[in-house]
């Protein structure tokens, strides 16, 4: 519209030209742009759960940009450009001309996109040069899937050996609290012993009760002060308590996965299950270089059962259910009664005097009672001796089969894909028998899930991508030339990330379908910009090199406002990837669309710089 109305012509006319020449490219753009995301925000995993929000906020404000872009746009055009108006009608068409693209940038420009018209196929050769070495570097890009959070609170988990008294447990706990609350960095903290937290957020991963367990959940004032803040902490809970299992948890934005680094091995037999958790947990000590290593099935906890004399028990008349009660009666205590207080009904629990519950020596004194004598008798006249006896308490199944699975992180500061490198190898060389399986849990399993679930959707949307910029044109080479230089996007993408040695996360995947969009965007608009000066009788070399010029100020002011709008995001933890993919593809992406985009047009529709006469 700006350059309408400096070319002399009416405002209104100007707004209504701008309008009608550019509202169709630009919805196709803008649905191409939307449809980039839809493989995310149609996900039916819990990645998709999490981001649909994202892909409907985008899908929204980019329809409204566009209903914006061609009604109140060309309004408010027409009440600023009234000053360019009556300076155009004091010029003639060759000084109106140079007015518009006047400066040392479209200078500069124009002259540097002759040389590539001129040296087409050394620029084609350069651009595919450097792509395949920006493909090549991606290798060296860490990966992740989604970092931590920004909200400045972290987890401290405490776990006793399996089958610990939960008044222990909540004797370490609080000393443990008063620890944390001596510490200047502790805003607040709360502690729960014998389970995890009622579910206060999406990604709380909740414990299941467990008498041995204790968390507390502790807030400071910034992210920042975490890391050293939980050093402390770990270090006083293992100088103080040697035979407690402690580790910090960070809150994070994806799905919990409850450990970044995890191997399940899978079988009939819980004695062979061990065996292959203690050959991981050996080897990955000796060179795994990971941190938290643990299995959930926990240790084995001692067990003191009876050994019965069944033929002396059934010469007494005692049954296995009398002795049963009568251990009961003497460890945890049988509930004899209810007492009602108000709406609450409180269990009477009868047991033998805690004196008496210290060990098998006083259980051997006991009386069982013994329905056919109608009295009751010692113990040890039907029970031998007590054995000792180790057993699992905690035996996980998934899929109804037995699972244990090793669990572990990476060092701090590392990614999950950093020591999953390390990590996998060392649990692929334990040979497993037969009848048995290894399956990948952690960080690996739920990123593989959601790119599985993510690359379900990408080929519908990619096929609809392609076919709203075929109907665009209505012709073949025109959607060929876009479409070919959208793999070079990825070029700016990886300097970014390799320059900031930032990881390659989830969100910088959204960065990056999101770039796709841009790029495609920019280049439809050039590329009918450049057939509409064909079709209206220009050379076609001018056509190509003007129609370049012409759509440069608004492809940099796009670039450039939106690198600006992307900036504040480098701050933040979760949005960070997806600021460094966007900024340094966008960058590498406008110099790609101003240069490629006219050289594969020149070269798809073989249009050479005319001969002098």
């Amino acid at each position: 519209m700006l350059t309408g109305v400096m070319r002399g012509k009416p405002r209104l006319q100007a707004a209504e030209e701008a309008v009608t020449t550019t509202q169709w490219p630009l919805l196709g753009a803008t649905v191409i742009g939307i449809l980039a995301f839809a493989g995310i925000g149609l996900s039916p995993d819990s990645t998709g759960e999490f981001l649909f929000s994202l892909f409907a906020v985008i899908a929204i404000s980019l329809l409204l940009s566009w209903v914006i872009a061609v009604t109140v746009v060309p309004m408010v055009g027409f009440h600023l450009f009234s000053a360019q108006r009556k300076q155009a009608q004091e010029q003639d068409d060759t000084q109106q001309d140079a007015a518009i693209y006047s400066g040392r940038m479209f200078a500069f420009y124009r002259g540097l996109l002759g040389t590539a018209l001129h040296r087409r196929w050394l620029v084609v050769a350069g651009l595919i040069a450097v792509t395949i070495t920006c493909y090549a570097g991606f290798g060296s890009v860490k990966n992740a899937f989604f970092p931590a959070a920004n909200t400045p609170m972290f987890y401290v988990n405490v776990l006793h050996p399996q089958g610990t008294d939960i008044l222990t447990t909540d004797a370490t706990l609080r000393e443990i609290g008063s620890f944390v609350a001596e510490q200047p960095e502790t805003t607040d903290f709360d502690t729960f012993v014998g389970a995890g937290a009622t579910r206060f957020m999406l990604t709380y991963n909740a414990e299941q009760p467990n008498t041995a367990y204790g968390q507390l959940i502790i807030q400071t004032s910034h992210r920042d002060q975490i890391p050293d803040l939980s050093e402390r902490i770990l270090a006083h809970v293992r100088d103080n308590f040697p035979d407690v299992e402690v580790r910090v948890d960070r809150i994070v934005f994806g799905p919990p996965s409850g450990a970044q680094l995890e191997a399940r091995f899978m079988g009939p037999d819980a004695d062979i299950l061990r065996t292959l958790a203690d050959q991981a947990i050996t080897a990955l000590h000796e060179r795994g270089n990971v941190i938290d290593l643990r299995t959930d099935w926990r240790n084995r906890t001692p067990a003191m059962r009876p050994v019965l004399n069944e033929g002396r028990a059934q010469t007494i008349g005692v049954t296995r259910e009398n002795i049963a009660n009568a251990l009961q009666f003497a460890t945890e205590g049988s509930q004899v009664g209810v007492y009602r207080e108000g709406e609450e009904l409180i269990p009477i629990i009868a047991r033998a005097p805690a004196r008496e519950r210290a060990g098998d020596t006083y259980l051997s004194d006991r009386l069982v009672w013994s329905p056919s004598q109608n009295a009751y008798i010692p113990i040890d006249q039907v029970v031998s001796h007590f054995a000792v006896e180790f057993e699992d308490v905690l035996i996980q199944r998934r899929d109804r089969l037995r699972t244990i699975s090793v669990r572990a992180n990476p060092l701090p500061g590392e990614t999950a894909a950093e020591g999953f490198e390390r990590f996998r190898p060392i649990i692929e060389s334990i040979e497993l028998p037969r009848g048995y399986g290894l399956e990948w849990g952690g960080e690996y399993e739920a990123s593989m899930d959601a790119n599985a679930s993510l690359g379900s959707k990408l080929p519908l949307t990619f096929i609809a991508m392609l076919t709203i910029s075929f109907l665009l044109f209505a012709k073949v080479r025109q959607p060929l030339i876009i479409w070919a230089v959208v793999p070079m996007a990825v070029n700016g993408v990886v300097i970014g990330l390799l320059a900031t040695n930032i990881a390659f996360s989830f969100t910088a995947l959204l960065g990056l379908l999101s770039l796709s969009g841009m790029l495609i965007k920019n280049a439809i608009v050039l590329v009918d910009e450049i057939d509409m000066r064909i079709v209206a009788g220009a050379e076609r070399f001018a056509a190509v090199r003007d129609g370049s010029v012409s759509r440069l100020r608004p492809v940099l002011l796009a670039a450039t406002t939106t690198i600006l709008g992307m900036t504040p995001l480098l701050w933040d933890a979760f949005f960070q990837g997806m600021a460094i993919t966007i900024i340094g593809g966008l960058a590498f992406a406008t110099v790609l669309t101003m240069i490629a985009v006219p050289v594969l047009y020149a070269l798809f529709f073989n249009i050479k710089r005319p001969q002098a006469a």
